[in-house]
């Protein structure tokens, strides 16, 4: 079974044909981040913009990438939630289109499964049930994956997500957007002992996160070393902070593991690329005898192939759309 994955949910315009859930038969990415960076973060209204500019001579790559045409397809999958509103409209109103006028069937996917799914692209041997870390710029969930398309949020942050506190930390050590990147690659030279930052967790709820705290923390000591004319070396800095994250969420997941007794951790989204926590993870795992996944740095961030991937799961349970599927801003996992 072929389906063709659309994916606009940010500053990404992607396409990819997936066959039966696992095989990548193309995927093609046209990027913002270039021009985005002139602000210093995703201006909605410029990446709508540019969805629109990109979407038709992307989704046509993929289908000549995967030498195939839109009758050898089986499905149209989109990215429909979450995410900005304005730029998963583009997505959602091209693949309407395309469903109206090639006859196929449309499948709306969740953006958040779809990460999740970027995993059955590198690990053909995984499946659920699971537990999954996902980590990116706008969430950090910890999610009890039972089947392909039942998932439930069993912990999740409070303020900040990890790549959001990632970014912005950086920002503030003078690093260009993405942050969360740059501060991962200064990191590893850096000695991850030179600060002592706090670990912040919440009380009452051991699977929830809060990084606010730790990155106003850093904020500060920054200001403070500023003004009293000190030096402060910004690779020790990344690395000490980058450690404490880390830490939380290591600490936060591998709670969750041993409580619920999952035998499987898995991470997904633009964080789960941070070499430290990738180290980590698998460390722990391998300590207390788990098995332990992870995507191929390419399906970290966000791309159509993932799309393509839970497209196809959600296709097989009967999850299809009419051609009044709208956009959703915001929507939690279960709902998806």
């Amino acid at each position: 079974m072929k389906i063709l994955g659309i994916e606009s949910s940010c500053d990404e315009t992607a396409a990819a044909v997936v066959e039966d859930g696992r095989h990548v038969l193309s995927n093609v990415v046209a990027t913002q981040v270039e021009e985005h960076k002139l602000y210093g973060g995703v201006v909605p209204e410029i990446a709508s913009r540019r969805h629109s500019e990109a979407i038709v001579g992307v989704v046509r790559q993929a289908m000549e990438d995967a030498h195939v045409g839109y009758s050898d397809l089986d499905a149209i999958a989109v990215t429909y939630a979450p995410g900005l509103i304005g730029a998963l409209l583009v997505g959602v109103n091209f693949a309407k289109g395309l469903s109206f006028s090639t006859g196929l069937p449309l499948v709306p996917v969740h953006h958040l499964r779809s990460h999740i799914a970027a995993n059955y692209l590198t690990n053909p041997e995984l499946k659920p049930p699971f537990l999954c870390l996902v980590v990116s710029g706008g969430h950090t969930h910890i999610v009890n994956v039972e089947s392909y398309t039942k998932l439930s949020v069993i912990g999740q942050t409070r303020d900040d997500a990890a790549g959001e506190a990632f970014d912005k930390a950086a920002r503030a050590m003078g690093m260009p957007y993405p942050g969360g990147i740059h501060l991962d690659k200064l990191a590893e030279s850096g000695d991850e002992k030179a600060f002592r930052l706090p670990h912040p967790s919440v009380e009452g709820a051991p699977y929830d996160f809060s990084f606010s705290g730790l990155k106003t923390f850093v904020i500060n000591l920054l200001h403070n070393a500023d003004q009293k004319g000190e030096v402060v070396s910004t690779a020790d800095l990344a690395a000490s902070y980058r450690k404490a994250v880390v830490d939380c969420l290591v600490r936060n997941v591998m709670k969750a593991a041993d409580d619920t007794g999952a035998q499987t951790i898995v991470i997904a989204g633009g964080v789960s690329a941070n070499r430290l926590l990738r180290r980590r993870l698998e460390q722990e795992c391998e300590r207390t005898g788990r098995r332990f996944f992870r995507p191929e740095l390419c399906y970290c961030g966000d791309n159509a192939a993932m799309v393509g991937a839970q497209g196809y799961y959600e296709f097989q349970s009967g999850h299809v759309a009419g051609l009044d599927l709208n956009a959703c801003a915001q929507m939690d996992i279960q709902e998806g």
